[in-house]
Protein backbone atom coordinates (compact mmCIF):
# COMPACT_ATOMS: atom_id res chain seq x y z
CA UNK A 1 0.00 0.00 0.00
CA UNK A 2 1.28 3.44 -0.90
CA UNK A 3 2.48 5.28 2.22
CA UNK A 4 2.46 2.17 4.44
CA UNK A 5 6.01 2.86 5.63
CA UNK A 6 5.09 6.41 6.65
CA UNK A 7 2.06 5.17 8.60
CA UNK A 8 4.17 2.57 10.43
CA UNK A 9 6.75 5.20 11.29
CA UNK A 10 4.14 7.60 12.65
CA UNK A 11 2.58 4.76 14.69
CA UNK A 12 5.98 3.92 16.21
CA UNK A 13 6.57 7.59 17.03
CA UNK A 14 3.15 7.83 18.69
CA UNK A 15 3.79 4.66 20.69
CA UNK A 16 7.10 6.01 21.98
CA UNK A 17 5.58 9.39 22.77
CA UNK A 18 2.76 7.91 24.85
CA UNK A 19 5.08 5.35 26.40
CA UNK A 20 7.42 8.06 27.68
CA UNK A 21 4.58 9.22 29.96
CA UNK A 22 3.22 5.89 31.18
CA UNK A 23 6.02 3.28 31.15
CA UNK A 24 7.75 3.13 34.53
CA UNK A 25 11.20 2.22 33.24
CA UNK A 26 11.17 5.25 30.92
CA UNK A 27 10.07 7.67 33.63
CA UNK A 28 13.23 7.10 35.70
CA UNK A 29 16.25 9.30 35.15
CA UNK A 30 19.59 7.61 35.87
CA UNK A 31 21.92 10.04 37.61
CA UNK A 32 25.08 9.17 35.68
CA UNK A 33 27.91 8.80 36.68
CA UNK A 34 26.82 8.27 40.28
CA UNK A 35 24.20 5.78 39.09
CA UNK A 36 24.76 3.35 36.22
CA UNK A 37 22.57 0.96 34.31
CA UNK A 38 23.85 -2.63 34.21
CA UNK A 39 25.77 -3.37 31.03
CA UNK A 40 24.13 -5.76 28.58
CA UNK A 41 26.03 -9.00 28.03
CA UNK A 42 26.01 -8.48 24.27
CA UNK A 43 27.56 -5.01 24.62
CA UNK A 44 30.95 -4.55 22.97
CA UNK A 45 33.33 -1.64 22.92
CA UNK A 46 37.03 -2.41 22.47
CA UNK A 47 39.10 -5.62 22.44
CA UNK A 48 41.14 -7.09 25.27
CA UNK A 49 43.42 -10.12 25.59
CA UNK A 50 42.36 -13.06 27.75
CA UNK A 51 44.86 -14.79 30.03
CA UNK A 52 44.51 -17.91 32.19
CA UNK A 53 45.95 -18.29 35.68
CA UNK A 54 47.50 -15.55 37.79
CA UNK A 55 50.33 -14.37 35.54
CA UNK A 56 48.96 -11.98 32.92
CA UNK A 57 51.86 -12.37 30.51
CA UNK A 58 52.70 -16.05 31.00
CA UNK A 59 49.03 -17.04 30.75
CA UNK A 60 48.13 -15.10 27.59
CA UNK A 61 46.21 -17.29 25.15
CA UNK A 62 47.54 -15.31 22.18
CA UNK A 63 50.17 -17.15 20.12
CA UNK A 64 50.97 -14.18 17.85
CA UNK A 65 49.47 -15.82 14.76
CA UNK A 66 48.72 -12.27 13.52
CA UNK A 67 45.40 -13.21 11.93
CA UNK A 68 43.60 -10.43 13.79
CA UNK A 69 46.23 -7.93 12.65
CA UNK A 70 45.75 -8.94 9.00
CA UNK A 71 41.93 -9.00 9.16
CA UNK A 72 41.46 -5.73 11.07
CA UNK A 73 39.67 -3.28 8.70
CA UNK A 74 41.12 -0.03 10.17
CA UNK A 75 44.54 -1.70 10.77
CA UNK A 76 44.66 -0.63 14.41
CA UNK A 77 46.39 -3.82 15.68
CA UNK A 78 50.17 -4.22 15.66
CA UNK A 79 51.80 -7.52 16.66
CA UNK A 80 55.45 -8.55 16.83
CA UNK A 81 56.06 -12.27 17.32
CA UNK A 82 58.54 -13.56 19.91
CA UNK A 83 61.69 -15.45 18.92
CA UNK A 84 61.26 -18.15 21.57
CA UNK A 85 58.25 -20.23 22.64
CA UNK A 86 56.29 -20.94 25.81
CA UNK A 87 53.83 -23.77 26.60
CA UNK A 88 50.16 -23.03 26.00
CA UNK A 89 47.20 -24.26 28.08
CA UNK A 90 47.68 -27.85 26.84
CA UNK A 91 51.45 -27.77 27.21
CA UNK A 92 52.28 -27.32 23.53
CA UNK A 93 55.15 -24.88 22.84
CA UNK A 94 53.79 -21.78 21.12
CA UNK A 95 55.06 -18.38 20.10
CA UNK A 96 53.70 -15.42 22.05
CA UNK A 97 53.36 -11.71 21.24
CA UNK A 98 56.50 -9.77 22.09
CA UNK A 99 54.51 -6.66 21.23
CA UNK A 100 50.72 -6.43 20.96
CA UNK A 101 49.32 -2.93 20.55
CA UNK A 102 45.82 -1.71 19.74
CA UNK A 103 45.12 1.90 18.86
CA UNK A 104 41.77 2.44 20.55
CA UNK A 105 41.37 5.82 18.84
CA UNK A 106 41.20 4.00 15.49
CA UNK A 107 39.35 0.81 16.52
CA UNK A 108 35.75 0.74 15.26
CA UNK A 109 34.58 -2.11 17.54
CA UNK A 110 33.64 -4.34 14.62
CA UNK A 111 34.63 -7.55 16.51
CA UNK A 112 36.22 -9.12 13.42
CA UNK A 113 39.40 -9.76 15.44
CA UNK A 114 37.33 -11.84 17.89
CA UNK A 115 35.62 -13.81 15.14
CA UNK A 116 38.83 -14.77 13.33
CA UNK A 117 40.90 -15.67 16.41
CA UNK A 118 41.33 -19.48 16.51
CA UNK A 119 42.64 -19.50 20.10
CA UNK A 120 39.84 -17.60 21.93
CA UNK A 121 42.53 -15.10 22.89
CA UNK A 122 40.88 -11.77 22.08
CA UNK A 123 37.43 -10.68 23.21
CA UNK A 124 35.35 -7.51 23.32
CA UNK A 125 35.26 -5.49 26.51
CA UNK A 126 32.24 -3.58 27.84
CA UNK A 127 34.29 -0.70 29.27
CA UNK A 128 33.55 2.57 27.50
CA UNK A 129 34.95 5.32 29.75
CA UNK A 130 38.32 5.56 28.00
CA UNK A 131 38.53 9.28 27.30
CA UNK A 132 42.03 10.71 27.67
CA UNK A 133 43.71 14.08 27.38
CA UNK A 134 46.36 12.54 25.09
CA UNK A 135 44.58 11.14 22.05
CA UNK A 136 47.77 9.52 20.72
CA UNK A 137 49.84 7.68 23.35
CA UNK A 138 46.98 7.74 25.84
CA UNK A 139 44.78 5.64 23.57
CA UNK A 140 47.51 3.28 22.34
CA UNK A 141 47.13 0.18 24.56
CA UNK A 142 49.96 -2.36 24.85
CA UNK A 143 49.63 -6.00 25.88
CA UNK A 144 50.03 -5.14 29.57
CA UNK A 145 47.01 -2.83 29.44
CA UNK A 146 45.03 -5.19 27.22
CA UNK A 147 45.56 -8.34 29.32
CA UNK A 148 42.55 -9.26 31.48
CA UNK A 149 41.84 -12.52 33.28
CA UNK A 150 39.45 -15.24 32.22
CA UNK A 151 37.53 -14.51 35.44
CA UNK A 152 36.92 -10.97 34.19
CA UNK A 153 35.74 -12.38 30.85
CA UNK A 154 33.34 -14.72 32.70
CA UNK A 155 31.98 -11.76 34.63
CA UNK A 156 31.16 -9.53 31.65
CA UNK A 157 30.12 -12.25 29.17
CA UNK A 158 29.05 -15.23 31.34
CA UNK A 159 27.17 -17.25 28.71
CA UNK A 160 29.80 -16.79 26.01
CA UNK A 161 32.67 -17.48 28.43
CA UNK A 162 31.02 -20.68 29.69
CA UNK A 163 30.74 -21.96 26.13
CA UNK A 164 34.38 -21.11 25.38
CA UNK A 165 35.63 -22.69 28.62
CA UNK A 166 33.69 -25.89 27.91
CA UNK A 167 35.15 -26.09 24.40
CA UNK A 168 38.71 -25.47 25.59
CA UNK A 169 38.31 -27.98 28.43
CA UNK A 170 37.09 -30.63 25.98
CA UNK A 171 40.03 -29.92 23.68
CA UNK A 172 42.47 -30.13 26.59
CA UNK A 173 40.96 -33.42 27.79
CA UNK A 174 41.25 -34.82 24.26
CA UNK A 175 44.93 -33.86 24.05
CA UNK A 176 45.65 -35.27 27.52
CA UNK A 177 43.89 -38.55 26.66
CA UNK A 178 45.92 -38.87 23.45
CA UNK A 179 49.16 -38.12 25.31
CA UNK A 180 48.31 -40.72 27.97
CA UNK A 181 47.43 -43.32 25.33
CA UNK A 182 50.69 -42.66 23.48
CA UNK A 183 52.68 -42.98 26.70
CA UNK A 184 50.96 -46.26 27.59
CA UNK A 185 51.61 -47.63 24.08
CA UNK A 186 55.30 -46.75 24.35
CA UNK A 187 55.52 -48.32 27.80
CA UNK A 188 53.91 -51.55 26.53
CA UNK A 189 56.25 -51.65 23.53
CA UNK A 190 59.26 -51.14 25.78
CA UNK A 191 58.04 -53.85 28.21
CA UNK A 192 57.44 -56.28 25.34
CA UNK A 193 60.89 -55.58 23.96
CA UNK A 194 62.48 -56.19 27.37
CA UNK A 195 60.53 -59.41 27.95
CA UNK A 196 61.28 -60.85 24.51
CA UNK A 197 63.95 -63.62 24.58
CA UNK A 198 67.27 -62.81 22.95
CA UNK A 199 67.69 -64.13 19.43
CA UNK A 200 69.22 -67.57 19.20
CA UNK A 201 72.85 -67.63 18.16
CA UNK A 202 73.55 -68.62 14.57
CA UNK A 203 75.54 -71.92 14.50
CA UNK A 204 78.94 -71.65 12.94
CA UNK A 205 79.77 -73.85 9.95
Amino acid sequence: MLGEGIIKGLAETARNFVGSYVEADRLTTVQYPEERLPTKEAARNFPFLVFDGNDAQAGLRCVACQICEKECPPQCIYIEKSKDKKPDYVGKPQFYPKIFDIDISVCMSCQICVEVCPFEAIKMDTEFELSHTDRFDGLLFDKHQLAKSNEYYQKIHPAEAAEVDARLAAEKAKVEAKTKADAEAKAKAAAAKTAAPPPAPVPST
